[in-house]
């Protein structure tokens, strides 16, 4: 593989890689937003208008330590999934799925062991929530290994490879 080859894939990945960082921020950006305001709706009427606009500040406030915290499960979790694809290719796509879902839940956990506040995140208080926000974090892990893939001749990013 010549260094413009390496450069093109890596520059692929790297675009996959953002990508699949912003569908899960978004993904657990709205969805912790949705469960906050449900909370409310005991106590409050909360037209869709609100919502809307709630979830757009939050994806502005909120999505961006989000996307830290995403961005801190993923590093290591990538690393080990990309370790266990490299021998077991086929099961490649729910490697790194299960990696990033299961990365973000402990990241949410450690998080939640260090911060002062109950929980960082009051959505993934409950079991439901968490598993949601996790839920978003393997459709991004999904993602990224589905849009990495090798084809059989070794080019990254092309439909005709296994996934």
């Amino acid at each position: 593989m010549t260094a413009s080859t390496r450069s093109r894939a890596w520059g692929r990945r790297s675009i996959a890689f953002v990508a699949a960082l912003a569908i899960a921020v978004v993904w657990g950006s709205l969805a912790q937003t949705q469960f906050n305001l449900q909370a409310l709706v005991a106590f409050v009427d909360i037209p869709p208008g609100v919502r809307l606009r709630t979830s757009w500040q939050d994806l502005l406030g909120f999505g961006p330590v989000y996307a830290g915290l995403v961005l801190a499960a993923w590093l290591p979790a990538f690393l080990a999934a990309s370790v266990v694809a490299r021998y077991a290719p086929r099961l490649r796509t729910g490697t790194y799925a299960l990696a990033a879902g299961a990365g973000l839940a402990v990241a949410i956990r450690v998080a939640d062991a260090v911060a002062p506040m109950p929980v960082l995140i009051d959505a993934t208080r409950t079991t439901v929530g968490l598993l949601v926000l996790a839920l978003g974090s393997a459709v991004g892990g999904a993602l990224f290994a589905h849009w990495t893939r090798a084809s059989a001749k070794g080019r990254i990013g092309s439909h005709d490879g296994a996934a």
